[in-house]
């Protein structure tokens, strides 16, 4: 096992889940050492290699996951599509293995788990493999069964998780969902220029964060006036959907307040019933593709009394006369904007959590 033991140690914080999210710039770095060549501008990830040209060639790919994993997997999919231009679906392992999926000629599984031993993931990874397709997964800790009985796969490299509530695991897991589609995109319709630049992004990325880590006295500040509400809504689109859903799942599997996460244009759709005075709505509205819809979405929130807290690019002053409170996060591209909007997220369910005196490390039922 590749760590040392001050890795399991607190240190100076209080509970692990705060340190797991200060190490996150870290743990990135770890993550994308040696697999990023600039020199020859290209990812390298030595576990596929030997299945680059199946992959090149697929024709479907199905993430699986459950949980944390599932959100990382949904990230992947618009990553997928985006970068490699393959047809990607995401499953709930729990429902791919107990139904008669079809698994065709040219489909791919790919299995996303910390831990490697996701009861409902490898029984999906083995129902994809019985069934003729190739399969990959994307672990946390080497040797374990899914990293086993996968035909191939990448480690996150990201260190042990003492917290049962994962944080730097889905950073990892989406970084390394991202350098899979770059590697696989490259090899189909993905640029050389292209590629360079998400590279060089790629490589900012822990810097980025660490700034991010930064705001968590304000963060801190900003929980404490809403802390006492027990109903919240995350909203995002597109490739930041998945960060609404994780943001909710992560606020009430510790601090065990109601959260529910969607995407912002279904809130019309029947939620928007449940906005009262006062009620906290969290928006990722960082500048993007979906950028000006998701602004459209935020003052339909303000005029039925809701109070917005928003995650947005630095020196978006629009935002900032929209919203309550802002969450600042660096401008980068749009493929990597999870992987420092979930951080502010983190921060206000580990605070959110403390200030209800809950078990952050340990919370019940789980």
């Amino acid at each position: 096992l590749e760590f040392d033991l001050g890795q399991i140690d607190l240190g100076s914080f209080d509970h692990y889940m705060l340190k797991e999210i200060h190490e996150q710039p870290q743990a990135l770095r770890v993550c994308l050492k040696g697999r990023i060549d600039n020199r020859a501008g290209k990812v390298v990830l030595g576990g596929v290699q030997p299945f680059a040209r199946e992959l090149a060639r697929a024709r479907r790919i199905v993430f699986v996951g459950q949980g944390t994993a599932l959100h990382a997997a949904m990230v992947g999919e618009y990553v997928m599509e985006d970068l490699a231009k393959i047809p990607t679906e995401v499953e709930f392992a729990s429902e791919f293995r107990y139904r008669n999926p079809i698994v065709e000629e040219g489909t791919v599984i790919v299995a996303i788990s910390q831990s490697g031993e996701t009861a409902d993931t490898l029984a999906a990874v083995h129902e994809g493999r019985d069934r003729g397709a190739t399969t990959l997964g994307l672990v946390n800790v080497v040797g374990s069964t899914i990293a086993r009985d996968t035909d191939a796969g990448i480690y996150l490299r990201v260190g042990p998780e003492i917290g049962v509530a994962s944080t730097k695991a889905f950073i990892g897991q989406v970084m390394v969902a991202t350098m899979l589609a770059a590697f696989i995109g490259r090899r189909r319709f993905l640029s050389q220029e292209q590629l360079e630049s998400l590279l060089a992004a790629m490589e900012r990325m822990p810097d980025h964060i660490e700034r991010v880590l930064l705001q968590s006295d304000a963060i801190r500040d900003a929980t404490s006036r809403y802390v006492d509400r027990e109903n919240w809504l995350f909203l995002g689109r597109g490739v930041n959907y998945p960060v609404a859903l994780e943001g909710a799942l992560k606020l009430k599997e510790i601090s065990y307040i109601h959260a529910e996460g969607m995407p912002a244009a279904e809130m019309k759709h029947g939620p928007i019933a449940l906005i009262d005075d006062g009620m906290p709505v969290v928006f990722l509205a960082t500048k993007n593709s979906q950028y000006e819809k998701v602004v459209s979405n935020i003052e339909e929130v303000r005029s039925r009394g809701g109070h917005v807290i928003a995650v947005a690019t630095e020196g978006d002053e629009e935002i900032g006369a929209l919203c309550e409170e802002v969450f600042w996060v660096p401008e980068v591209p749009e493929p990597l904007q999870p992987i420092v909007n979930v951080v502010p997220l983190q921060l206000l369910a580990y605070h959110a959590a403390v200030m209800r005196g809950k078990d952050v490390d340990k919370p019940r039922n789980l």
